[in-house]
């Protein structure tokens, strides 16, 4: 064999053979024979119906792959479906039923034969199956238990199998067809698929940009080009654990994978926040693809239980369906965060991302060496990101724990500084001490280390509201270096820059992180409303301050620039109504509270706009 003919790849392998067949040849060779063929082109048929292939077919066997473990386990389910129908009208003692097995791992391509263990599992998984039947590896259940709801399948665990040649015990999953759990025995467990489906939360209007980074579809839908390189979507990994209190847990994995390679400058990663839109949803990977403008998507499930964990990830071409790399980690819970490095870097070699001297010397070193604090940690998070003033308070309650079991846990730190800058920002509470203990809290965090984003974009905002600009724009960018591709630094970034002076690149940044979240929040309609006012775009900045308060009609920066907007070119009616508005919005408004709040390096620009609002209150 030369050794350039040879080659690898990551594929769904199934395999079949028939139940009994040597008795039914014993019988009647002819028949046999006959069925054989008939059922076999039947199978070939749905084999390429389902994008795979049929490698070989020796003897009663039949051995295909696919580039996809969906395709592959529909592929078996209309199988045997076919199959049983076809059955019905024979004899029973003539009646021909296939075993299948599935596995999804790496095989040696030789020519048009495929050879490994990710075969041999499939084979001795087809060997473990009922007549009619079909046994999955763990790693299939793994990816397909939540996409194949219209099949109406259940999945019955088999326990972990010793299987011939293969070192380590396999964990075995049943496939059960339509009504096939109601017949096991009483106490038997049966999992099964989720039957509902979270709505999408999308923005349906589209934006005009300077750059086209969107454009317009009917219905309202966007194209969104794929950026010139490696672009992927992490979605939230799947909370298997069997207790819905441990969704805290699996959300928090996903969350440091998006961070960890977030920071990768040749990597353009979605965020977060369009990321969980698909949390507890079926989705194709072409429609992530197309939805989020992304080549590649990683996809897996957490499975905890008390001091273990087992994480299951791959990583999907979404123009193809092809799996790319997968692999199951199974290891004690204080090894979570070597998993999540060992994630991250078989994405970069996946991907061929070229790393920055920076980036390959940076060290890689766990947040905290204390589990408690850690669960604590991720709990606030789940809390945070709910957006609310009390679950802002409870996350506040878990970042602070989170601190004291770990006096030295950098993240905890920032977070908390977060909450508080929150609080003050949505006026919460206006207590000027709530300001101070966000940026202590900032600076702590980085105090213990200096490569937390979050905490630089508190402190950049804080550096802002106090009107030190330099030190305001110098967090900013620290916070964006540290991660290109998070969209909420992008957008910090703009801000600053907008009240200094430089809108045209505030711009550009917002636009960024349309791109980079393509699901947006309203905030991110503000930065680039100002940013439009401040170079003179007016029609565009009002169309986005107006999207904004369609969203969030009790934004008063969004009332107060679009009066600005509509002063300068002559609809005074409007702006009036505008200045109103945010009166209404907030009863302390005032003339000298606005001059106060208003962080703009040029003095000029905010003593223009003091008398365009004087103009305005003037009957």
């Amino acid at each position: 064999m030369e050794s350039h003919s040879v080659r690898r790849k990551l594929a769904a392998i199934l395999s079949a053979d028939v139940q009994g067949y040597s008795r039914l040849m014993g019988e009647d060779e002819v028949a046999t024979i006959r069925t054989l063929t008939a059922y076999r082109e039947a199978m070939a048929a749905l084999i390429r119906q389902h994008r795979g292939r049929v490698v070989d077919s020796p003897g009663d066997n039949l051995l295909a792959e696919f580039a996809s473990v969906v395709d592959a386990v529909q592929c078996a389910v209309e199988m045997q479906q076919e199959l049983r129908k076809r059955n019905a009208g024979l004899p029973a003692a003539r009646r021909m039923e296939f075993r299948v097995g599935i596995n999804l791992g790496d095989v040696v391509v030789e020519g048009e034969k495929i050879y490994g263990d990710g075969v041999n599992i499939a084979a001795r998984l087809e060997g473990l199956a009922d007549a009619g039947g079909i046994c999955i590896s763990g790693v299939v259940y793994d990816q397909v238990e939540n996409k194949l709801n219209s099949l109406n399948l259940g999945y019955e665990y088999l326990g972990e199998q010793t299987v011939k040649n293969i070192a380590r015990p396999v964990p075995v999953y049943r496939v059960l067809l339509e009504n096939e759990a109601a017949a096991l025995p009483a106490g038997r467990p049966v999992l099964r698929q989720a039957q509902h489906e979270r709505p999408m939360n999308r923005d349906p209007i589209t934006l005009s940009l300077s750059k086209p980074v969107l454009s317009t579809v009917e219905g309202g839908d966007r194209t969104l080009s794929l950026p010139d390189k490696p672009s992927i979507a992490v979605l939230p990994f799947a909370n298997l654990s069997g207790d819905p209190e441990q969704e805290y847990f699996s959300d928090g994995i996903t969350e440091d994978l998006i961070t960890d390679l977030s920071k990768l400058s040749g990597l353009f990663v979605i965020s977060r926040n369009s990321a969980f839109l698909y949390k507890g949803k079926a989705v194709k990977p072409g429609q992530v693809g197309q939805e989020l403008g992304v080549r590649y998507m990683l996809e897996g499930s957490v499975r905890k239980a008390g001091h273990r964990v087992r994480v299951s990830a791959q990583l999907i071409d979404t123009a193809t369906g092809y799996h790319l790399w997968a692999d199951r980690y199974d290891r004690e819970l204080q090894d979570i965060f070597a998993v999540q490095d060992e994630v991250t870097q078989k994405i970069v070699a996946a991907l061929q991302v070229n790393l920055t001297a920076g980036e390959q010397k940076r060290p890689r070193r766990p947040p905290t060496t204390n589990l408690d604090a850690y669960e604590h940690f991720l709990r606030g998070l789940e809390c945070y990101w709910r957006r609310t003033r009390e679950a802002n308070a409870q996350a506040r309650q878990m970042f602070e724990r989170a601190t004291e079991l770990d006096p030295n846990f950098a993240a905890a730190y920032a977070w908390l500084g977060r909450t508080c800058l929150i609080e003050w920002t949505f006026q919460w509470n206006e207590d000027p001490q709530v300001e101070e203990r966000a940026f202590a809290l900032a600076q702590r965090a980085t105090t213990l280390d200096d490569s937390l984003p979050v905490a630089h974009q508190t402190l950049a905002y804080v550096f802002l509201m106090r009107k030190q600009f330099e030190q305001a724009t110098a967090e900013a960018e620290r916070a964006l270096a540290l991660e290109p591709s998070d969209a909420d630094a992008c957008v910090t970034l703009a801000e600053i820059l907008s009240c200094t002076g430089r809108p045209q690149e505030a711009v550009g940044l917002v636009e960024k992180a349309l791109r980079l979240d393509p699901h947006y929040p309203a905030s991110f309609l503000f930065a680039l409303g100002q940013a439009y006012y401040l170079t003179g775009r007016h029609e565009e900045a009002i169309t986005a301050f107006k999207r904004l308060l369609t969203r969030n009609p009790d934004h008063p920066r969004a009332h107060f620039f679009l009066a600005m907007v509509y002063s300068e070119i002559g609809r005074t009616d409007e702006a009036r109504a505008e200045i109103a508005a945010s009166g209404n919005i907030n009863p302390a408004y005032s003339l000298e509270r606005v001059r106060d709040k208003i962080p703009y390096q040029d003095r000029t620009l905010v003593e223009r706009w003091m008398e365009t609002l004087r103009q305005l209150q003037r009957k």
